[in-house]
């Protein structure tokens, strides 16, 4: 069964400083432009640790650098450690008054408990050394994974009414607010609400896999009681009250010139003209919803012929469109996570024609996950994301905090 620990975080003293300054979105989404524009906005900002730079005047390459800015961090003050183990209700709130409720804790590794933790898709390939360094070196979660909770009502058990510890708003204008839930008893009432049902690993497969590992590591030397036997994870209850769900689109580039995808694509759909490429055209599609391909030159709905689900083995679009994308020549593929960035994809050339498909539903998510069965890669797209920098949890635990 799932088990979800508290532990002693360690948070920026939000008395010295500005938390807003000091967020950073996932690293994974940070590109080298917002990386140098975050890190200039205060020398404590959460992507020096997240993707850290050597300091060759102290001689310390780049992970033993993230290593010793967080101690360094530590002594001075400008992060603190909670006196006791706790759980964090973690709360994010669009601009539009969406909120997606969750709760961060430490998710047990141990080979025992993760029977329910469940892989949500399968992963595309990826180096795994860099994040594998930085936790060796660092000994420490500096984000949270993202899973999803199949316990019904599991929101109930940690919404708090008082103030929160901590609030920012990101760049985006996203709301993100963090409690300290430390009463052992609404500790264990969620632990074991959590402990009911599986856990689907949503956001973080790669982090959740380097854990995994590292854990083996500690275990091989004799550490199999430390830190290294969990992971920090934000879970939140699978419900459409708490989840919006987007999907990556498929972008198509170095394709062979007079290649006919409409004819490409007319094996495995019925392919039927839509308008043209323009801005008017993209935000229809997107407002249905539809499965579409387009291309300078035009956009196309698509609709699945008979036996194309069968052959894809699900009727997911990911799935489905997997099959005529097989049939093309080599190709180089790129994913985007919003409809606003086709036209300029397509205006630059970056992407010959873009494949728009439609968002799964939280209920095909928690089919797919009582049936044990993972998504084809980037089939979903999870927003808002939870932001670094609002809790830390180091490996290595202080006896008083224990």
């Amino acid at each position: 069964m799932p088990r979800l620990e508290p532990f002693a975080g360690l948070r920026y003293d939000c008395s010295r400083l500005d938390l807003d300054s000091v967020i950073a979105p996932p690293y994974d989404v940070v590109d080298e432009q917002e990386r140098s524009r975050l890190a200039a906005r205060h020398r404590a900002n959460a992507v020096h640790l997240e993707l850290p730079q050597p300091d060759r005047r102290r001689g310390l390459d780049r992970y033993q650098h993230a290593s010793a800015l967080l101690a360094d961090w530590e002594q001075s003050g400008t992060l603190a450690r909670d006196a006791h183990p706790a759980l964090y209700p973690y709360r994010m709130t669009t601009p539009d008054g969406r909120a997606t409720d969750g709760v961060i804790g430490a998710l047990s590794l141990d080979p025992a408990d993760t029977t329910d933790v469940l892989p949500h898709e399968q992963t595309l390939p990826k180096p795994m050394s860099d994040r594998l360094d930085l936790l060796r070196a660092t000994r420490a979660n500096l984000s949270p994974i993202w899973g999803l909770s199949l316990t019904a009502g599991l929101t109930g058990r940690f919404v708090v009414s008082a103030p929160p510890a901590m609030a920012a708003t990101d760049d985006e204008g996203v709301l993100h607010e963090l409690w300290v839930l430390d009463d052992p008893a609404a500790v264990a009432a969620v632990s074991e609400g959590i402990a009911t049902s599986p856990v689907v690993v949503a956001d973080g497969h790669h982090r959740y896999e380097t854990a995994v590992r590292y854990r083996e590591e500690v275990v091989g030397i004799g550490g199999g009681g430390s830190g290294a036997s969990s992971i920090m994870a934000l879970v939140v209850e699978l419900s459409d009250d708490q989840l919006a769900v987007g999907t990556f689109h498929r972008a198509l580039s170095r394709l062979p010139e007079g290649l006919d995808l409409v004819e490409a694509f007319s094996s495995r759909f019925d392919v039927t003209r839509a308008g043209p490429a323009d801005e008017r055209t993209l935000a229809a599609l997107a407002e249905a919803a539809a499965l579409a391909l387009v291309m300078p030159s035009g956009a196309w709905l698509l609709t699945p012929r008979d036996g194309t689900a069968e052959a894809a083995g699900s009727a997911l679009d990911a799935s489905m469109v997997a099959l005529p994308l097989a049939e093309l020549p080599a190709h180089e593929l790129e994913f985007l996570p919003d409809w606003h960035q086709v036209g300029p994809a397509l205006g630059s050339q970056r992407a010959q024609a873009v494949v728009l498909l439609r968002p799964v539903t939280v209920a095909q998510i928690a089919a797919w996950a009582r049936e044990r069965r993972r998504m084809p890669p980037k089939t979903t797209y999870f927003h808002p994301k939870p932001r670094t920098g609002m809790v830390f949890r180091t490996l290595d635990i202080p006896a008083d905090a224990r």
